[in-house]
């Protein structure tokens, strides 16, 4: 997609994504939004862009790490269900309780009867929380191997992604036709018509971002409102108690007027 079509479209749908957040704090909905895929496929980059304008009281990322002792010992789901939005709130899930039908289950995280026992209990778990009126969406975020390997090569060689490749990324490399049927299985399992998976093409960064955006506005049933009037007040005239010296203070260098000259 080229740079300046996506810039412009990005920022149209960016405005509409604001719209839908008035709508959801103004009408008490709750939304939680599930990113899954393979690694390296664009999920968090997807997810910087939906939230990039939204208020972070209103918009949260989940991102969580790997349990702990404690939360290995709880019910699976306790330590999601714990972080599912309120009145007036949307989730974005950057993974999900799904890591049990992917990696847990590729990697034997997990037992075969922890797994099976997964994929009978979500989309009962998941048709709760919908009846309960919840509106939750589900995508997946599917990548080509060679795009999958170029982008970790290029993590690789970039300081500033470096971070991003991880050691469970480097064996999902040789594991990838068991994530392959990891992921058939779980869609055949849980891809359901009350809760039903939506798979985003992500070899193109920028068009799967515009495609996620442009889909998820069409999930949520928001209208526009309009915004309350708001008047900015006059500043009030300054009175004559002193201030301190600007001596006195401490400022940060001026590194950018350096840099400048």
């Amino acid at each position: 997609m080229p740079k300046d079509l996506y810039e412009a479209e990005l920022e149209r749908l960016q405005v509409e994504l604001v719209s839908m957040q008035q709508w959801i704090t103004t009408t008490g909905a709750r939304v939680v939004v599930i990113f899954e895929g393979r690694d390296a496929a664009g999920k968090g980059g997807a997810i910087k862009r939906v939230v990039q304008y939204l208020n972070p009281r209103v918009a949260r990322v989940v991102a969580l790490p790997k349990p702990s002792e404690r939360e290995r010992g709880q019910w699976y789901y306790q330590r999601y269900l714990q972080h599912l939005p309120t009145t007036g709130e949307i989730v974005l899930m950057d993974r999900s309780w799904y890591n049990r039908a992917g990696v847990e289950r590729v990697m034997e995280y997990c037992t075969p009867e922890e797994h099976e026992r997964f994929l009978v209990q979500t989309p009962i778990l998941e048709k709760m929380l919908i009846d309960d009126g919840i509106i939750l969406i589900k995508y997946w975020f599917s990548v080509s191997d060679d795009v999958q390997q170029k982008r970790f090569t290029k993590r690789l060689n970039d300081p500033m992604r470096r971070w991003k490749l991880s050691d469970t990324d480097l064996i999902s490399i040789s594991k990838w036709e068991d994530y392959s049927r990891a992921k058939d299985e779980m869609f055949e399992r849980t891809d359901t018509a009350e809760s039903p998976w939506w798979t985003v093409e992500s070899d193109d960064k920028r068009s799967s971002r515009i495609n996620t955006i442009k889909h998820l506005l069409s999930q949520i049933p928001y209208e526009h409102l309009d915004p309350d009037d708001i008047e900015i007040p006059n500043r009030p005239k300054a009175t004559d108690v002193a201030r301190p010296p600007r001596e006195e203070q401490q400022f940060v260098p001026d590194h950018a007027r350096a840099l400048a000259s």
